[in-house]
């Protein structure tokens, strides 16, 4: 634990009001974010599907595909897909 005195409460008080500036920041920037995806929903984009996108662009190429093959194999074993997956994998 930190030593205790004026220092260390100087200290102390930085570091919370610097977090509570940010968590301010965030919560203005969560704003902005709703704001522009009420906009996008309003020209008719779907914006579950716009999460969806920003998510996988997040990932690394590698994650993504392997997310995609596990999601691919899952909807197969399920028969959710057109084609099975050995006709999926001949098609790439």
């Amino acid at each position: 634990m930190a030593e205790g005195g004026p220092i260390a409460q100087d200290r102390l008080r930085s570091f919370i009001e610097r977090i509570e500036r940010l968590e301010e920041e965030k919560t203005a920037l969560m704003a902005d974010i709703k704001e522009v995806y009420s906009e996008a929903k309003g020209t008719g984009f779907d914006v579950k599907t716009m999460r969806k996108v920003i998510s996988l662009r997040k990932m690394e190429e590698s994650d993504r595909q392997e997310a995609e093959f596990l999601l691919d194999t899952y909807l197969s074993a399920l028969g959710m897909l057109d084609r099975p997956m050995e006709s999926a994998q001949a098609a790439e």
